[in-house]
Order: C-alpha cells, then sequence, then structure tokens
C-alpha cells in the first residue's frame, strides 16, 4: 500500500464525515423544529427558536465545509494537477465566501 492509496483514503473518510456532519445537523435541525412547531402557540417565542435553529444549522454547515476544504487542500497536495488545482482554488473561493456569509448571519443574529 502506497502513500497515494492512503491518502486517498483519508480524503474519503475526510469527505463522509463532512457529510455525516452535515446530515446529522440537518436532522437535528428538523427534529427541534417539528418538535417546537408542534408545542409552541407563542409566535414570538417560536420565531426566537427558530432563529436558535438556523445557528445551529449554520454551525453544522460551517464545520462541514471546512473539513471539505481540508479534504481538497489534501487531495491536491497528493495530485498536484494544474486542474485540480484549479478546481480547488474554485471550490475554497467558493466554500470561504459561503462560510464567511454564514458565519456573519450567525453572529448578525445572536
Amino acid at each position: 500500500m502506497n502513500i497515494n492509496s492512503i491518502m486517498e483514503k483519508i480524503i474519503l473518510i475526510m469527505d463522509c464525515i463532512a457529510i455525516i456532519i452535515l446530515i446529522f445537523g440537518v436532522i437535528l435541525a428538523t427534529y427541534y423544529f417539528t418538535k417546537t412547531s408542534l408545542k409552541t402557540k407563542n409566535l414570538n417565542l417560536l420565531s426566537q427558536n427558530n432563529k436558535t435553529l438556523r445557528n445551529q444549522l449554520a454551525s453544522y454547515i460551517l464545520l462541514s465545509f471546512e473539513i471539505l476544504i481540508a479534504s481538497d487542500i489534501i487531495q491536491s497536495i497528493v495530485k498536484p494537477d494544474l486542474k485540480d488545482i484549479l478546481v480547488l482554488g474554485a471550490l475554497v473561493i467558493i466554500r470561504t465566501l459561503i462560510s464567511y456569509f454564514l458565519d456573519k448571519e450567525v453572529q448578525n443574529s445572536k
């Protein structure tokens, strides 16, 4: 087993972890949203709870993005092809912008 095959497995594991974190966050947010919506009759309290849920979901999304970016960086080091590096650059820019705006939204809603 060479280093490239080991790194590819690590990259795959990191990608799977990121997906699991994202799915876990969505499931938790959906569960608590449903639970709160069915229990709460007060619209102001419901709105506050939804804002909290959005912040929690955004934190899961941000964590997932950070793991995916780390995975992409490792992949570009393992396979330094110009096409892969350009794709990585584009993905990092897009994910960084999304992360920045999600983080800004979380900070503004606190």
